[in-house]
């Protein structure tokens, strides 16, 4: 009898920028991804982060927004007013690019921390599109993940104490797009560290 064969995951480094701590009251601001890469029976292979990514700009649902928090995008939020994609339509683009690149695997989103992007894009996902690409918990933490392979309690964990062979080549830019390529390669560093 043949083994059974779970579908492969396809790694996706999400990054978003909003203007306060939840979604709902505050505005997810912009949204950025990369495919980082696939996970099957036979193991991990990165992708190239710059490979398949997506970006979107939006439009603030509400006119409450925490200046320490917008100020950390340096988006324009007037601008974005004017400018921004609707959340419906953008993410209904979003949610077909990750239902192309993820052909024949199960998507899965992953960020450092995931927690803060996570709780914006499934709240947008469900909010603006009334489902996930995702499913209710295709979410990896990072963080979670190499506290695991450190054997490290996950409140002492922080990029700083990571090893110089896990971090990224990429600077944290607080640019959605940038940080999801820079987290992807993160990623797959994480992948292949054997840990401790």
């Amino acid at each position: 009898m043949a083994a059974n064969r779970s579908r492969p995951s396809l790694y996706i480094s999400v990054d978003i920028e909003a203007d306060g701590p939840i979604p709902g009251p505050y505005s997810m601001l912009s949204l950025g991804a990369a495919v980082a890469g696939r996970q099957d029976a036979d193991g991990y292979a990165p992708a190239d982060p710059e490979a398949d990514t997506f970006y979107r700009e939006l439009r603030p649902i509400s006119g409450e927004y925490v200046a320490p928090a917008l100020a950390v995008s340096g988006l324009d939020r007037a601008r974005l007013c004017a400018e921004g994609a609707e959340p419906g339509v953008a993410l209904r683009e979003f949610t077909q690019w990750v239902e192309e690149v993820s052909q024949g695997a199960q998507p899965v989103m992953c960020g450092y921390p995931a927690a803060y992007d996570w709780t914006f894009l499934y709240w947008y996902l469900m909010r603006f599109t009334g489902s996930s690409p995702f499913g209710h918990s295709g979410c990896l933490d990072m963080k979670t993940l190499y506290a695991a392979k450190a054997r490290q309690p996950l409140r002492a964990v922080a990029k700083r104490t990571m090893p110089k062979e896990v971090l990224p080549s990429r600077r944290h830019t607080h640019h959605a797009l940038d940080d999801a390529v820079e987290q992807a390669e993160l990623f797959s560093n994480l992948m292949a560290w054997p840990g401790v």
